[in-house]
């Protein structure tokens, strides 16, 4: 019998001691970096961007989150994005797609990667898997393999600079394709008869044009 009863009094004791312990609360741990955080996210975007009171882009994109406490601040669309330009009429000038897109909003500076594609109103069609578009000075710039094709030519190298409406561009370290009647020589003249004149016999050889380390293009077709 006291046995039991000790027994007993050991189990009422572990019980009042348990119950004297202090809750635990399941907490995840804080987040530090504060501007991992966007203070906006939206989804299903088809929306028009003007710039100084002029509609000038059109922006379709599964998701635009906007974060003004990463510095730079920033635009960024990791689901990929397209872009329409359009002129002052409103006309379509071309269009911009991309893997994924950040637009540094202070810096007016557009960073492209992934899948690269752009098409302008003159048929020129642009492929990189990174391309920057400087709102500032309104240019176009890659550091990467890039591949133009236009109706007269294609064109490919690993830097590209233009406008930003690909009227005016080039390409380094480049090789291309162009139109055969481009690259057919001019038809030499007749040598004319000359009497009593002795024959030259020394032969002067040809002098081989260097190799283009730089190659220029406008969206004109290249004279013969």
């Amino acid at each position: 019998m006291e046995s039991r009863l000790s027994l007993l009094f050991t189990f009422w004791v572990f019980v009042l001691l348990a119950s004297c312990e202090q809750p635990k609360e399941h907490i995840a741990p804080a987040i530090h970096e504060r501007d991992s955080v966007s203070m906006m996210t939206t989804y299903g975007v088809n929306t028009l961007i003007s710039d100084s009171g002029v509609i000038k882009y059109r922006i379709v994109t599964e998701r635009w989150d906007v974060n003004t406490i990463k510095q730079p601040s920033r635009w960024t669309f990791e689901r990929g994005i397209f872009l329409e330009q359009f002129d002052d009429k409103f006309h379509i000038e071309g269009y911009i797609f991309a893997d994924t897109a950040w637009y540094y909003d202070q810096l007016k500076l557009w960073e492209l990667r992934g899948r690269v594609r752009i098409r302008n109103i003159n048929g020129l069609v642009f492929r990189s898997e990174e391309l920057f578009w400087d709102g500032i000075k309104h240019e176009f710039y890659s550091h990467k393999y890039s591949r133009v094709v236009t109706p007269e030519r294609e064109l490919e190298g690993t830097y590209f600079r233009s406008d930003e409406h690909m009227r005016h561009y080039e390409v380094t370290n480049s090789v291309g394709s162009f139109q055969s009647e481009d690259l057919e020589p001019e038809q030499e003249e007749p040598a004319k008869e000359q009497k009593n004149t002795p024959a030259d016999t020394t032969k002067q050889e040809k002098t081989v044009r260097p190799a283009a380390v730089r190659h220029k293009a406008t969206t004109k077709p290249v004279q013969p």
